[in-house]
């Protein structure tokens, strides 16, 4: 059975595990993500923010945060899903959950930095109604993807 919860002081250990494992994987830590990931209470969440963390069959599995942009716009970011348990679809469900949490707060657009190696991911991103948009810039050397939704 899927849980989702918010962060904590008892689960904030998996946020960042699960976040180092996966980006190490596919590419490396970046200084803002050392910074987002030691301290996100006052990177995240003290900013208006929020972390999600996916408990499935009492571990926690995966993760999702949405990082506040300004008043109408949060980026989808920090999503990962610990390796040994992907295809079970916790990818789309903590997705789901942080897109349903985003119409809550009357979000009116929900943006997301990717990059084009992460093909499952993003055709995860399309089915939900992500569509790819011009790449101003980003925080991020690994991206080469700007996708937005419309809420």
């Amino acid at each position: 059975m899927l849980k989702i919860t918010q962060l904590n002081a008892e689960n904030k250990v998996f946020f960042k595990d699960l976040n180092i494992a996966w980006l190490e994987k596919y590419f490396y830590l970046e200084p803002k993500d050392v910074i987002q990931l030691n301290n996100p209470e006052t990177e995240i969440l003290d900013k208006g923010g929020y972390i999600f963390l996916a408990n499935y069959n009492g571990q926690t599995v995966g993760t999702v945060s949405l990082l506040k942009v300004d008043e109408h716009t949060y980026e989808l970011g920090k999503m990962a899903v610990n390796e040994a348990i992907q295809g079970k679809g916790i990818g789309k469900q903590i997705l789901l959950h942080a897109l349903t949490h985003a119409e809550i707060l009357r979000a009116k657009k929900l943006i997301l930095y990717t990059n084009s190696i992460l093909k499952p991911a993003i055709s995860l991103y399309k089915k939900a109604g992500f569509e790819e948009i011009p790449l101003d810039s980003s925080l991020y050397a690994r991206s080469d993807i700007k996708m937005q939704k419309l809420l």
